[in-house]
């Protein structure tokens, strides 16, 4: 079943600043330093679209970016956003489904991972691994266990709410490390938030 956050669109941000602080956004803020000008850009499950503005405060225009969300009230959020400049195809479905013949020099995916199990992982980078230029920038932030109690008892909370309310299928993280190794990424640049349980990872094909 794919996961849909529709009934969280209204109170998501607002949630994820009550639990993470401002923890989440910026990581999210902290990848978008790599994104290089006049680059053609794909952001998958950006949620409620503010990405696109701070996006938009470090390249106002040159940028061509595709946005891809499942949830159509996430989406209508995300089109009301500031863009600048810069050209943005809106496609409201999930990424698997979605077959465009752009090749991208960057892809942004803020906390996608952590909504699917291993299996439907391994599809869904496949599928944004075929649509990226050889040498292309990926962006990629999530959740990570180093070993604090706290952040299991907190990702077990966090799947169960998430599970009950938008039908996510994951229970448990997958392992985004070995996606990015078996697919012949090279890590660049990485940095860790609100306790190491929140990490930005910068990495290039």
């Amino acid at each position: 079943m794919a996961s849909n956050y529709n009934n969280s669109a209204w109170f998501y941000d607002r949630l994820s600043k009550l639990v993470y602080g401002p923890a989440l956004i910026n990581a999210q803020i902290y990848l978008l330093q790599f994104v290089p000008a006049n680059s053609t850009v794909l952001i998958v499950g950006g949620g409620t679209g503010w990405i696109l503005e701070e996006l938009t405060k470090v390249h106002p225009s040159g940028l061509s970016i595709t946005y891809v969300e499942i949830a159509e009230d996430m989406m209508a959020h995300s089109m009301r956003r500031n863009t600048g400049q810069n050209g943005v195809v809106f496609i409201n479905d999930a990424i698997e489904n979605v077959d465009v013949k752009e090749d991208f020099d960057v892809v942004i995916t803020p906390f996608l991972f952590d909504n699917f199990t291993e299996t439907t992982a391994q599809t869904v980078f496949n599928h944004i691994h075929q649509l990226l230029k050889p040498g292309a920038i990926w962006l990629n932030a999530d959740f990570q266990l180093t070993g604090k109690w706290w952040q299991s008892v907190l990702l077990k909370s966090m799947f169960l709410f998430f599970r009950m309310l938008c039908k996510i299928e994951a229970s448990q993280l997958p392992d985004v490390e070995r996606l990015f190794t078996s697919g012949g990424f090279r890590a660049l640049e990485r940095k860790c938030f609100y306790g190491d349980f929140v990490v930005a990872n910068v990495y290039k094909l």
